[in-house]
């Protein structure tokens, strides 16, 4: 970023963060342009494919995307916006794919057992994955109005398993990309337990219909087949290309 100057600590119940934000000028905003996310040189990712690395990043665009639609006019990059929103990925621990498979077979097993008590089955608290981002958004000429460190590893209780090393990483790019989106559109701490509907166009983005912004589809769309595809393990590579959508 482009400085690390009065960053706060501001963590949730399961991640840990830091921020710092010009709140009167960042709600003054009217447009915002997303930089495609990116990964820093000390991100080293092996175990990752080609494919895998950018839909990681991509799902964090589509995310940040889809949140800044609620407030903003997203724009495409290079055109006049109030904000830009750069993005990167520092560090990324891979799922062991072998060991989520194990947690997803025993998640499902109960759904064949009788029984009019719904049974919860934990993961196997290993091999599971984590995600570490910084952000910022700089105004019009470059200057830094907010930014955002953000980490978040997977848990037994919340985080779907999926047979992926890119599992948890994927899934924790939404996570991030809901975060930050939720910083920028009200200037305050996302973690706050203030209570939020979801808006009709992030129920129709989130179901691969159109986004209420053109830009956003240079992030690609996902519906049911992929939020079907996670919910049975299968890897998010299988059901998200992160192609973007030609109009």
């Amino acid at each position: 970023m482009a400085s690390y100057d009065e960053l706060g600590p501001a963590d949730g119940l399961a991640t840990k963060s830091k921020l710092r934000i010009d709140k009167a000028d960042v709600l003054a905003a009217r447009s915002v342009a997303i930089a495609p996310t990116a990964y820093s040189s000390a991100a080293t990712t092996p175990g990752l494919s080609d494919k895998q690395r950018r839909v990681i990043a991509n799902a964090i665009d589509r995310s940040l995307c889809i949140g800044l639609s609620d407030r903003f006019v997203v724009v495409t990059l290079g055109q006049p916006a109030d904000l830009t929103a750069h993005v990167t990925i520092t560090h990324v621990t891979i799922t062991d794919a072998v060991v989520a498979g194990v947690s997803k077979a025993a998640s499902i097993a109960p759904m064949f057992i009788t029984s009019s008590v719904p049974i919860i089955v934990p993961r196997i608290p290993y091999g599971m994955g984590a995600l570490s981002v910084e952000a910022e958004a700089k105004d019009a000429s470059g200057r830094q109005r907010a930014a955002f460190v953000w980490a978040r590893g997977a848990d037994m209780l919340t985080s779907n398993a999926r047979v992926a090393a890119s599992g948890d990483a994927y899934d924790l790019a939404g996570e991030f990309g809901a975060d930050f989106s939720k910083l920028l559109n009200t200037g305050e701490n996302p973690f706050d337990h203030h209570l939020t509907l979801l808006t009709g166009q992030r129920v129709q983005s989130s179901l691969g219909g159109t986004p209420k912004y053109a830009a956003c589809d240079a992030f690609g769309r996902i519906g049911i087949t992929s939020l079907v595809g996670g919910k049975l393990g299968q890897p998010p590579e299988w059901t998200d290309d992160a192609t973007p959508v030609v109009q």
